[in-house]
């Protein structure tokens, strides 16, 4: 995932994910939307995980994304936030932390087009 935020001249800071997401922490370049960014990302991160086992042949991602910008006063955070994610979720699913986090910080959602399960 790296080489491919850094091949749409973006740079990558962090990356750490679990089961069923991943975070990304990256310096966007200006010159590409984040939507076209995520899809790159995406398509050939999962067109190289097929190439890795026969299990993953069925592998997809799910069809949306959340994008947040990070100041960077709290780069430092955020980090420490990304490498401990196993640890965050043995508290807290992914799906209770987020929904906290669209609560707190005032994000309007429809709960109809968060999951795609």
């Amino acid at each position: 995932m790296g080489a491919i935020i850094k091949d749409n001249q973006s740079i990558p800071i962090l990356i750490n994910g679990v089961e069923d997401h991943v975070h990304i922490l990256c310096i966007m370049s200006k010159n590409i939307a984040l939507a076209k960014l995520i899809e790159e990302i995406k398509r050939h991160s999962s067109r190289w995980i097929k190439t890795k086992d026969s299990y993953y042949f069925n592998f997809a991602w799910q069809g949306g994304y959340g994008g947040f910008s990070v100041s960077q006063s709290l780069h430092s955070i955020t980090k420490q936030y990304i490498a401990n994610q196993e640890g965050h979720h043995k508290k807290k699913s992914f799906r209770e932390e987020y929904l906290l986090f669209l609560k707190e910080y005032g994000i309007d959602y429809n709960d109809q087009y968060l999951w795609s399960d």
